[in-house]
Parts: C-alpha cells; sequence; structure tokens
C-alpha cells in the first residue's frame, strides 16, 4: 500500500537511477502522463508492468479511485514524460490525496531539468527561485512586476513558440544589461546553453530559432546591482 514518486530522464534516457528502475519493475501499476511517451523508456529497460494514464486532464476525475485501489494492497509508481512529477507536472493531488488518506507516498530523487540548467548557467546557484511556468495573459504583467524585485536567481520554463517574445518582455522590465541563460534540450545530443545579457541572448535567438524544451535562468536583483557597483568602481563613477 505504497505510491512511488519516480523521476524520470528529462533527456538522454540513460539519466535514471538503479533504484528507479528497481521500482518501476516491482511495482503493480505505473501511471503516465503519456503511456505512448513513458513506453519507449519502459521498453527499454524492459520494463513490462501495467500504465494506467495519469494526466493533467483526467486527475480531478480519476485522483479517488487511484488512492481506493492504493488502500486496497496495490502499489503505483507515478512518472511524467519527462522529470520529477509535481513539478510543473501532474502528481501534486494524488500525493495530497494519498496523505490525506494515510498512504504512504516514497519520492525517489532524481532529474529535473531546472537544476542542471541552474547549474550550467553560470548564475548566481546558493539561493534562487523557481516559477515554473510564467502566466500566459491573465498575471503576466503582474508577475513580470513581481520578479523585478526579486533579489534570488530566476528560474522559469518557457515554450519554444514563446521563448522570443519572453526574452523580449524580460529586457523591457529587467533592462538588456541583466545577464539570462536559455538552456534548451537538456542532456539531449543536441543541447544547448545560450548565456549573455539579455541584449547578447535576444541578439542570438532573433537570428536562430531556439527549439525544444527549455529553461529559462535570470539575474537576480542583489547579483545585478553587485556587479553594477563593481563596474562604476573600475571606472572610478562610484
Amino acid at each position: 500500500m505504497k505510491l512511488f514518486v519516480v523521476p524520470t530522464p528529462v533527456g538522454n534516457l540513460e539519466d535514471i537511477t538503479f533504484r528507479a528502475v528497481h521500482i518501476l519493475k516491482t511495482v503493480d501499476i505505473i501511471l503516465c502522463e503519456d503511456t505512448r511517451t513513458s513506453g519507449i523508456l519502459l521498453k527499454h529497460y524492459d520494463i513490462q508492468k501495467t500504465t494506467w494514464s495519469y494526466h493533467q486532464h483526467n486527475e480531478h476525475k480519476v485522483v479517488d479511485q487511484l488512492v481506493e485501489h492504493i488502500r486496497d494492497g496495490k502499489t503505483m509508481a507515478l512518472i511524467t514524460d519527462a522529470g520529477t512529477p509535481a513539478i510543473s507536472d501532474p502528481g501534486y493531488l494524488l500525493v495530497r490525496a494519498c496523505i490525506e488518506q494515510g498512504v504512504e507516498v516514497d519520492c525517489l530523487p532524481g532529474a529535473t531539468a531546472f537544476v542542471p540548467a541552474l547549474v550550467q548557467s553560470g548564475l548566481v546557484a546558493n539561493t534562487f527561485v523557481f516559477e515554473g511556468f510564467l502566466p500566459l495573459k491573465k498575471g503576466r504583467k503582474t508577475k513580470f512586476g513581481q520578479l523585478v524585485q526579486e533579489d534570488r536567481t530566476i528560474i522559469f520554463y518557457e515554450s519554444p513558440h514563446r521563448i522570443l517574445k519572453t526574452v523580449e518582455e524580460c529586457g523591457a522590465y529587467f533592462g538588456t544589461d541583466r545577464r539570462i541563460a536559455v538552456v534548451r534540450e537538456i542532456s539531449k545530443k543536441f543541447g544547448e546553453t545560450i548565456r549573455g545579457s539579455i541584449a547578447e541572448v535576444l541578439d542570438k535567438i532573433s537570428k536562430v530559432p531556439v527549439k525544444g524544451e527549455i529553461v529559462v535562468v535570470l539575474e537576480g536583483r542583489d547579483e545585478y546591482e553587485r556587479r553594477l557597483k563593481q563596474s562604476l568602481k573600475g571606472t572610478g563613477e562610484a
């Protein structure tokens, strides 16, 4: 009677732990965001288990039934298409329902996209804020207005067809000399990190379209102001 939350690779299929493979081979049922996508990973590791769909469009309807199945003695593993479930992916509702019903939840450590993106961005990594996906329309201006005051490094996800507009908005709100990193296709063959000032990165991505899954890492206000003061001291203007 247990729910295992199992991170899966964000890119390279080998980015999975031995324990994760073991758990997936021993549970009764694997809950997948997309059974077709997860099927590639499961086939790669010769994991032959019953899979059920669990995604943002059905999670409200099936969560209570799933908890009942677990309470009846089934062990389940929850995975998503990539990364750790519940991190900008389905999972939170099921975890909360299990806890409320006294069902044990065990989340394995493992892959999530924003951690490697933060580290390879070269920006301050000892303190940061993760925003998931920014609002598309309603509340977007308000969110940017809040983030302008954020002292910590800022991390969020973005889609390839919105990234150019989003970096332009970052320039408008934070100033084009604020440092940013656009990290795409983490751990995949064509993975890439585009670093520099917002102006520099904007120039690069406006010429060559950015494709794939994207993480944006933006310099926080504290580090930006520290750099600015150092620059002014260097020029004798401070």
